[in-house]
């Protein structure tokens, strides 16, 4: 029985294990055709897609992913750049200066570059294919860079992996959207509100698990202290930062 595309947003779900099932390289590269009619700046279409998939350049490209097992497992791992050399080119053969080398224009290729892969990613879905995005492709960008062979002004932004599963993932907890939609203006949030709003992620055993395992006293010192620590943050940010400049942006 076919999916309703409620039904299908309401139950997505992401995928890590993969089947060594193939996927057509045919269907991968018609998907990302399809995806690029995603609204973009300008239409100027800021983005590219480095698709990987011989098990040699998946295994090179593992370590810049800290090892995590779909990148190996998966049959294609797509990494999604944000792309101002192809418009600079383009601006400079045709005698003009592209005007690029600056925040604005970096954001604006980051954008492109998130609404792309998403779209990706849903047309992937829907077809049956699982995908897990990699949050680790900031990260280590200029690794991840020099593995692609990536120019001047082409960043690395964001990676999917695509396969198709092996077996049900399991689906993921949201906030409700009580905590997100606001009318007219932003509604800031009371203490109460908060405990209302994270309520049900706390309880969850997989969430339990992870404070014991931790030794921490609640869930947010989970996030905020080994997650997401803020010396890693820093770290990364500053490593990303010196990658974004060297590629040719001045922010």
């Amino acid at each position: 029985m076919e999916t309703s595309i409620n039904e299908y947003f309401s139950r997505r779900r992401t995928v890590r294990r993969y089947s060594a099932k193939p996927v057509d390289a045919a269907l991968v590269r018609n998907l990302l055709a399809l995806a690029a009619h995603a609204p973009n700046t300008g239409n100027m279409q800021l983005y590219s897609a480095v698709v990987t998939s011989s098990p040699e350049m998946k295994r090179l490209l593992a370590p810049a992913h800290f090892n995590q097992p779909q990148v190996e497992g998966a049959a294609h791992v797509v990494t999604f750049c944000a792309d101002y050399r192809r418009y600079s080119l383009w601006c400079e053969e045709s005698g003009t200066d592209p005007g690029c080398d600056n925040f604005q224009s970096f954001m604006a290729a980051v954008i492109d570059t998130c609404l792309f892969a998403q779209q990706f990613n849903t047309l992937a879905e829907m077809d049956g294919l699982g995908c897990c995005y990699l949050g680790t492709t900031t990260y280590n960008a200029e690794e991840i860079g020099q593995l692609l062979s990536l120019p001047e002004l082409v960043v690395p932004v964001t990676t999917i992996t695509v396969g198709w599963p092996d077996g049900e993932a399991p689906e993921s907890d949201r906030l409700s959207p009580d905590a997100i939609i606001m009318d007219e203006k932003y509604q800031d949030f009371s203490g109460e509100d908060i405990k209302a709003i994270y309520s049900y992620k706390e309880s969850l055993a997989e969430n339990h698990r992870f404070v014991e395992e931790n030794g921490k006293k609640n869930l947010a010192q989970v996030y905020a202290e080994v997650r997401y620590p803020r010396t890693s943050a820093k770290i990364f940010s500053e490593k990303y930062l010196a990658y974004v400049r060297k590629q040719g942006f001045a922010i």
